[in-house]
């Protein structure tokens, strides 16, 4: 697999579509975080780390009057082509209703959070 959380992102956007109500993933530390910062921001129910054979995470999605509460989640930055951005330049995403996930030096942060710590990263995916 070349890109991970391509397919991560895809694996929630997919049970979304068919009402799932819980998704599993292949364990890593980066989706570990990525899944934190869309818990803590409202976007996903708990996550939690199972261990089978292999480490996975169950992640439990949201839905709101019968509608999933993630109606956009689209890959940025890719492993082909990387997208940075310093806080000055992030402007608020969809009016400020939608979030951008940056790859920050203090980890998986949201583009509130980089700009009220002004720094900068590399913008992971956005959210809306």
């Amino acid at each position: 697999m070349t890109d991970p959380i391509s397919d991560l992102l895809t694996r929630i956007r997919n049970a979304h579509l068919r009402g799932k109500d819980e998704v599993i993933a292949p364990y890593s530390k980066m989706k570990h975080e990525l899944l934190k910062v869309l818990a803590k921001e409202g976007y996903i129910g708990e996550v939690k780390k199972q261990k089978n054979k292999f480490d996975e995470l169950k992640i439990s999605l949201k839905y709101f009057q019968g509608n999933p509460v993630i109606k956009e989640l689209r890959r940025v930055s890719k492993p082909g082509l990387r997208k940075y951005g310093s806080y000055k330049e992030l402007k608020p995403f969809k009016g400020g209703l939608g979030l951008r996930i940056l790859s920050t030096s203090k980890g998986l942060i949201s583009d509130k959070e980089a700009i009220k710590d002004k720094i900068g990263g590399e913008v992971v995916c956005e959210v809306f």
